[in-house]
């Protein structure tokens, strides 16, 4: 069942064209991820699906009557109202049902009137909806009802805006950015939300396990086309590497060709027949695909950082309250050179306040704080960059210097730097306040590395980044020889950048777990749940022996992956089996639909055996 179709939509802002001429459709069930890079528009087609804005060529056409809940990435709430009201200040047909019941209550002499409301009330299921706002409340850690909106953190908003969403029990839910301001936990408990529910989605997220684990197709917009992947996360690398390699290969032919024609042209007198003509033509659409490339920069960048002496950063009996709140209680920790921390803990727990403590921009109840003098600090905050008005790009870098020095006495110019990190020139002499979100957090980001910091701090530096410059980020990250602090609520990043965790467990106690946050996971997972933390922890250096005469770390994760690609071949195949029912098809086609079946239950079959192994092997 077709539930939205966007036909031929195009938007532009003055020469800025974001994109043009595109088409798509979203079905019942369908769990779609919306990907591409920051200042692309992805927002502005996420504004137009909710009608805050229009195309300025298409149409945008949903299927009548069906119901649409949009869950915006900063949330617009009446800061006067109280968590409880703002659930009823609310578009939820529920509530107009409730109203139209207590009305008829009122009437009781209208017979029909009230029949009709009672039944009503029975087919919305309106007569426990008290229950069910306050149960998703309570699962969204949102139990004090009458708090005022205007003292909720950034996080709590997101989910109170979450929870209004889901109360309207959506025919489509549209999401932007759904994890941006929520911890671990919460992103975990909407993971399995989505997973169970049969809910249709159409999201915008850099939430890479987050897209593994509830889309089943990907839609993504790249170098101004549509490309469609049936699938999660994994299956949508897979097919986009083999896409690009594809257009690789194309993209040499027609290279070669352009050369050949090239030569004809060169030699064709003035005086053109027809054919030579038609012939010239193709000439000119072949030079435009010719001269096409990918924008696919890496940032590259081999910083002149200063070496870190035997000192570092050392806390010696550090302590921090906030009235009753206890974020440090004495704690004491020694950095040593190339530590690469990640930090998680649930909102609310200090992990902001102790990166203020150790970036000396807050200062400890007691204990103290020692900093090496060979330490440059870099810290990427929350906050982001402070636009000044009609300031360029350009001149954001410029402020720190018209070079940046690199290794072996090399430099590279504001431009050149700029360039690293995919701002062309074009873009570099625009208006700071015209970029997007994420290409603003780009900025920014670039502003803190080029100052060559050896203690580098990022705290939530995922948060409104593509996934391209994630993975170009991540790239940079590896390579970075000093001292590393992450706080992030992406998983997926964690794991690839940290080798161990602070887990912040709140009232002032902090645990040191060795590992990324997978192994984390894995090792909460494999503590007997009845028993309460402090009693029945492993040693937490001892539990990856335990586990390994059974699954190793990469087989574990193999294991947890095996039924997400199942459930996309499973998808593969009944929409090939659909195929069959065209009565149009030539013996041919049924004979390649036929094959492309059986390669598909070939390794449905090989997963299938795969996943038994690896299950044996666990209950072993």
């Amino acid at each position: 069942m077709n539930y939205l179709t966007v036909e031929h939509i195009s938007k532009s802002y003055g020469e800025l064209t974001l994109f043009q001429d595109l088409s798509f459709s979203i079905h019942k069930d369908q769990k779609i991820a919306f990907v591409a890079k920051n200042g692309t528009g992805k927002t502005s087609i996420l504004n137009m699906l909710s009608g805050k804005d229009s195309p300025d060529s298409g149409s945008i056409v949903y299927r009548k009557d069906i119901q649409v809940a949009f869950l915006a990435q900063d949330p617009d709430l009446n800061p006067n109202l109280t968590v409880e009201a703002a659930i009823f200040d609310t578009k939820n047909p529920v509530l107009d049902v409730i109203k139209a019941y207590e009305k008829a209550l009122e009437h009781p002499e209208d017979t029909e009137a009230f029949q009709k409301a009672f039944e009503q009330m029975e087919s919305h299921q309106a007569w426990d909806f008290e229950t069910q706002y306050k149960q998703i409340l309570f699962q969204l850690k949102l139990e004090n009802l009458n708090q005022k909106v205007s003292t909720l953190s950034g996080g709590q908003k997101k989910r109170l805006a979450l929870a209004i969403a889901l109360l309207k029990k959506p025919d489509l839910l549209i999401l932007d950015e759904p994890t941006n301001h929520l911890d671990l936990e919460m992103i975990e408990w909407l993971e399995d939300f989505f997973a169970k529910e049969q809910m249709t989605l159409f999201m915008v997220t850099h939430d890479r396990y987050f897209l593994e684990r509830v889309c089943n197709e990907i839609i993504e917009l790249d170098q101004g086309e549509l490309f469609t992947y049936k699938g999660n996360y994994s299956y949508y690398l897979e097919k986009r590497e083999a896409r690009i390699e594809h257009e690789a290969v194309e993209l040499g032919k027609t290279k070669q060709l352009f050369k050949k024609e090239l030569e004809w042209m060169r030699k064709q007198p003035k005086a053109r027949t027809t054919k030579s003509k038609s012939r010239i033509d193709d000439f000119h659409d072949i030079k435009h695909k010719a001269q096409q490339r990918r924008n696919d920069h890496e940032v590259q960048l081999e910083l002149n950082m200063e070496r870190l002496g035997s000192k570092i950063l050392e806390l010696h009996k550090v302590s921090k309250a906030y009235k009753d709140k206890i974020i440090l209680d004495g704690f004491d920790y020694t950095f040593q050179r190339g530590e690469r921390l990640g930090i998680i803990g649930k909102n609310g727990t200090g992990k902001s306040t102790f990166l203020n403590l150790i970036t000396q921009t807050q200062a400890p109840d007691s204990g103290k704080i020692v900093v090496g003098e060979t330490v440059q600090m870099g810290y990427y905050t929350q906050a982001g960059i402070q636009v000044k008005p009609e300031q360029k790009v350009i001149d954001v870098i410029k402020e720190f210097g018209e070079y940046i020095p690199l290794k072996k006495g090399r430099q590279i110019s504001a431009q050149q730097l700029l360039e690293r990190f995919l701002f062309d020139r074009k873009k570099q002499y625009d208006f700071v306040e015209k970029l997007s979100g994420g290409e603003r957090k780009r900025l920014y980001l670039c502003t803190v590395l080029i100052q060559n910091p050896n203690f580098l701090i990022l705290d939530e530096p995922t948060n409104d980044l593509d996934i391209v410059t994630l993975n170009v980020l991540e790239s940079f990250l590896l390579d970075f020889p000093g001292c590393l602090i992450v706080v992030s609520h992406d998983r997926y990043f964690m794991d690839k950048v940290v080798d161990h965790l602070f887990v912040f467990r709140g009232e002032g106690l902090i645990e040191d777990f060795p590992g990324n946050y997978s192994d984390f996971r894995s090792y909460e997972d494999s503590l007997p749940q009845e028993s309460s933390i402090n009693e029945t922890k492993k040693d937490k250096k001892e539990w990856k022996k335990d586990s390994n005469n059974k699954l190793s770390y990469n087989e574990q994760k193999e294991y947890k992956n095996i039924e997400s690609k199942l459930s996309s071949l499973e998808y593969d195949k009944k929409a090939l089996e659909a195929k069959f029912h065209d009565d149009s098809l030539s013996p041919e086609q049924i004979q390649d639909l036929s094959q492309k079946l059986q390669e598909i239950m070939d390794e449905i079959e090989a997963k299938e055996l795969r996943w038994f192994e690896l299950s044996s092997k666990l209950e072993g």
